[in-house]
């Protein structure tokens, strides 16, 4: 019984495996492209498989379809400028469809798998405009109107070229009806049609002509068989002869007189037929003057508007350039002068900072100096037993510069001469001469009268002034001699 079970469990794995490699088994329609994708090998992104039919491993490989159907787009391009500046209005309609050329389904695969036809339109689309319009400003408007099989052909090559890289090929080309804004066309036509009615026209009046023409030598020559006849007829008839020259005369004068009704009316009708000529030879030399004003409008006029539309847009984007930089440069001076002031005030702060400082610094100095000044009075006042000692202390130092500022009185006294009458000694024994010395040395300010003026009393240890004293003076004795 574990054998049958066995056995049938083996066979139902093997029938659910071949299952299973069945559905992976994949078949390509024709109309359609099987795109193989995940590791493929050779380095491949993707494979391609336009019929027959490839195995999906599982895992490692999955696989999805690009649609064959071909896709008609209608273009309608309008306002294509051509090689004449002139702008040409091409309404076509292409048949498109993906590629199943190898090399390019790889293309199609890489590009456009996932996408709907809707999507792969709109994508041939875009293409197939910029082409065309690639296309026309290659050609003339004449061979744009004339030659549609260089046209389709030169857009096919162009459009196919484009096309494959995305993957999709071009099938049909169908340009139809061709006008442009200008009128240029039109008058093309116009000048055909009127040149081949001049033509036909001139071919009536010649055929008209060369009827008339032979119509007169028959008639010449038939009369000139019916002369020689009746001239041959009547060559021995003499009495018959004149009255048959009579006949003939008049029978001639008749025929003269239609010969000329005749002619004036081939003339006439010539004059007529010349005349229509012309009048047709004109109006087709004023269409070819209108197609030649048309075209030296189109290559003189129409590029002066574009390049004054040009220069016009050049100084628009000039002047806003100019603007532009003057607005940069002002921007450059106004955050230029911004950081100056900004500098300034830090240097101001700083400086201010600094004075403030140096200040503080130059007060604590002060108070300082001044407190060390008192500290050191506080000293000296409390070695010297008392204000009186220290005030000794400080005149006894002060002593030397007191007497440096008496001596100081007479120090920058200059005298150039002096002259002396010196009459000999005086009662008190000095001589003249000694006595202007003792008086120069007595105009020292006293040591007592310099400290009071600077606010100081001297102690009585120093000396005390005397009472001024009254001398006798006596004139002066005449010179002695000279210093």
């Amino acid at each position: 019984m574990g054998y049958i079970i066995a056995v049938v469990a083996i066979i139902a794995v093997i029938f659910c495996t071949a299952i299973a490699l069945a559905l992976r088994y994949k078949r390509c329609p024709s109309d359609k492209i099987l795109v193989v994708y995940g590791k493929v090998g050779k380095g491949k992104s993707a494979e391609c498989h336009h019929g027959g039919a490839a195995f999906i491993w599982p895992i490692i490989q999955d696989y999805q379809y690009l649609d064959l159907t071909p896709l008609p787009i209608d273009i309608r391009l309008e306002g294509a400028l051509s090689k004449q500046n002139i702008r040409v209005n091409t309404p076509s309609t292409f048949t498109v469809g993906v590629s199943t050329e190898p090399g390019v389904m790889e293309n199609a695969a890489e590009r456009m798998l996932g996408l709907n036809l809707e999507h792969i339109k709109e994508l041939a689309k875009d293409i197939i405009f910029g082409q065309m319009r690639v296309v026309i400003a290659t050609m003339d408007i004449e061979e744009i109107n004339a030659d549609r099989d260089k046209l389709i052909a030169n857009i096919s090559t162009g459009v196919e070229v484009e096309l494959k890289k995305v993957g999709l090929r071009l099938i049909n080309v169908n340009v139809q009806d061709i006008t442009d804004a200008s009128g240029y066309i039109d008058a093309l036509g116009q000048e055909a049609a009127s040149k081949a009615i001049a033509e036909a026209k001139i071919k009536v009046a010649m055929a008209d002509r060369d009827g008339e023409i032979g119509a007169a030598a028959a008639k010449r020559d038939k009369r000139i068989s019916v002369a020689a006849a009746d001239a041959a007829a009547t060559g021995g008839e003499n009495t018959a002869l004149i009255e048959i020259a009579n006949s003939n005369a008049q029978r001639r004068s008749a025929q003269a007189e239609a010969e000329r009704l005749a002619t004036a009316a081939e003339k006439v009708a010539s004059a007529k037929v010349l005349e229509e000529a012309y009048v047709s030879e004109k109006q087709a030399e004023m269409q070819r003057a209108e197609r030649d004003k048309a075209t030296q409008y189109a290559d003189i006029v129409v590029p002066a508007q574009v390049a004054k539309e040009r220069q016009i847009v050049e100084a628009d984007a000039e002047a806003e350039r100019v603007r532009r930089i003057q607005q940069g440069q002002a921007d450059a001076v106004r955050a230029q002068k911004q950081a100056e002031a900004d500098g300034i005030m830090y240097v101001q702060q700083a400086e201010a900072g600094g004075l403030k400082a140096k200040l503080l610094a130059e007060a604590e100095g002060a108070q300082a100096v001044l407190s060390g000044k008192a500290k050191g009075f506080e000293n000296l006042i409390s070695s010297c037993q008392g204000p009186s000692g220290a005030q000794q202390m400080l005149v006894t130092e002060l002593l030397p510069q007191l007497v440096r500022e008496q001596v100081q009185a007479i120090a920058n006294l200059k005298i150039d001469k002096i002259t002396v009458w010196d009459s000999g000694r005086n009662e008190d024994g000095k001589s003249s001469t000694a006595g202007f010395l003792s008086g120069l040395a007595g105009a020292v300010p006293p040591l007592h009268e310099i400290a009071k003026n600077v606010g100081v009393e001297l102690p009585a240890y120093l000396g005390k002034l005397k009472s001024a004293e009254t001398n006798d003076t006596q004139p002066p004795a005449a010179p002695d001699n000279s210093i």
